[in-house]
């Protein structure tokens, strides 16, 4: 297999030299003594939608992000601070309510004479959800005196974190249409963000997220964490298209033309965050590394390996697309070196990232390593655990907790399938969207990050993620809606005739 022509150079010299292996120590094997003393703020979060809380496609329980289950963990979630989402299921379009009304109306299935009657109503729900946020009580974002302790917003790049502001957010809000096909939530990025910057005097709306956490700071954070990045490369697979940063990287308008940053890119953008976390005053600094996107069951490989030992189908197309059907002449997919190419330069962001982390512990800083990226290969389902001769000699399943273990069948990485008797035939660790994990796989996150924080010495009411818990709150691992099969026709049809999929990320 080799890379496409369009592959950036020192994305092919890291091809030719393998993948990178993750790192599990998040101190590097470099020594610092943590730092100590009294604080204001425990956990302050800078993120995008896998911080936010978001999951089937809308932000709603953000209780439930991996940051608010920390916080319940430390005893500190009563003050600890994050925007909350109401109306019909959150934003921008809630996919597990939908299926669910849908279901109620129809059943678990739909007649071929009740397909138009679905989509009439999945209309309907869209409308709904429309006015709610556009011209009902959602439209009006909520001033609040104190600023959030998660400053994360869905759909931000790096970029985005380092310059939006609720000032440049309002000014992007435009009167909204009443659309009859395009029925996603117009502005739903600003409309977000606006409930998550600071916004309670004309000073505190200039502020960016990263202006929020040094204010805090001023209070002092025992622990900062900061994942950006995904944004970065994301739409490679929800767009199903690879295009390669330009010179206008840094241009708000002129990189919604980008899929994936070119690394160098990458790293000037990433340059600034650095600087900008050095001006927080935080005893403990957490980075995450960036997941590889072609993981994420949003796009399915098709067919077997493109060889014995490979991490890569051929192509990847939508999880709808079922093999026997797929054209490459008709349906949208990338191919397996262009995951590949993608996977490489999310590689060479890590490294980038775990680069910054060595300096800071070189001169003293307890900053620390958490490799997502590492821990999601551990679970990958269709790419290591099912395939024994594609596994690199790092490699060892990801031991989940019991809570998950006893569950039948025990949750992966596939995407989300009814066993058409109320439960699960497969997946469980992400959420309908084919991106966003389950509430019980951000509490996987939460676990791991509460190891990094209790090694930095942060002390917790209980130093273990309460799975019984979250097992309760996740309504797809415990009672999926029982539609999906059928359904998942519903949403191909809506992303072949109203790009359904990109909308829904609001990108």
């Amino acid at each position: 297999m080799e890379l496409p022509s369009d592959t950036p150079a020192d994305v092919v010299e890291a091809a030719a030299a393998g993948p990178r292996v993750p790192k599990f120590d998040s101190t590097l094997g470099i020594s610092v003594v943590p730092a100590a003393g009294p604080v204001g703020h425990r956990l302050v979060v800078i993120g995008d939608s896998l911080s936010q809380g978001f999951q089937s496609g809308a932000v709603f329980n953000t209780d439930l992000s991996y940051p608010s289950i920390i916080a319940w963990q430390l005893g500190w979630f009563d003050s600890f601070r994050f925007p909350r989402y109401g109306g019909p299921g959150g934003l921008p379009l809630n996919i597990e309510l939908l299926l669910r009304t849908l279901e109620e109306r129809f059943g678990t299935s739909t007649d071929v004479w009740e397909i138009p009657l679905a989509l009439f109503a999945a209309r309907g729900f869209m409308d709904q959800v429309e006015d709610y946020w556009e011209r009902g009580p959602g439209s009006v974002a909520p001033t609040f005196s104190a600023i959030n302790h998660n400053l994360s917003v869905y759909g931000w790049d790096v970029r985005d974190a380092l310059t939006k502001t609720a000032a440049s957010c309002e000014a992007a809000l435009h009167q909204p249409h009443d659309d009859l096909l395009s029925q996603i939530v117009e502005n739903n990025g600003e409309r977000t963000a606006l409930r998550v910057l600071p916004r309670g005097s004309d000073a505190e709306k200039k502020m960016t997220v990263f202006d929020a956490a040094a204010e805090l700071g001023k209070e002092c954070i025992e622990t900062l964490v900061v994942f950006l990045g995904a944004n970065n490369a994301l739409r490679t697979v929800t767009d199903l298209r690879v295009q390669w940063s330009g010179n206008k990287f840094r241009d708000p308008d002129g990189k919604r033309d980008y899929t994936v940053w070119q690394p160098d890119h990458f790293a000037q953008e990433y340059a600034e965050v650095l600087a900008a976390i050095r001006k927080i005053n935080a005893q403990h600094v957490i980075l995450c590394t960036v997941p590889h996107v072609t993981i994420a069951p949003i796009a399915r490989g098709l067919g077997g390996k493109v060889e014995t030992g490979s991490r890569y189908f051929p192509y990847y197309a939508r999880p709808w697309v079922r093999d026997a059907d797929f054209d490459p002449r008709r349906d949208q997919h990338i191919t397996g070196a262009q995951a590949w190419s993608v996977d490489t330069a999310i590689d060479l962001y890590n490294t980038g990232i775990e680069r910054a982390v060595a300096s800071a512990r070189r001169v003293g800083k307890d900053w620390r390593l958490f490799d997502v990226a590492g821990l999601l290969e551990r679970v990958a389902s269709r790419r290591y655990v099912d395939d024994v001769n594609a596994r690199p000699s790092w490699w060892t399943p990801y031991p989940l907790p019991k809570a998950l273990t006893d569950l039948a069948p025990v949750p992966d990485s596939r995407f989300l399938s009814a066993d058409g008797m109320g439960g699960r035939a497969s997946g469980g660790l992400f959420s309908l969207d084919g991106v966003h994990p389950t509430t019980v796989a951000y509490g996987v996150l939460a676990q791991e990050l509460m190891n990094i924080m209790a090694g930095a010495g942060v002390q917790f009411d209980s130093p273990a993620v309460d799975f019984d818990r979250l097992v309760r709150r996740d309504t797809l691992v415990r009672t999926p809606p029982q539609n999906l099969d059928q359904t998942l026709g519903l949403i191909g049809w809506a992303d072949e005739h109203l790009g359904f999929v990109k909308r829904i990320f609001g990108l």
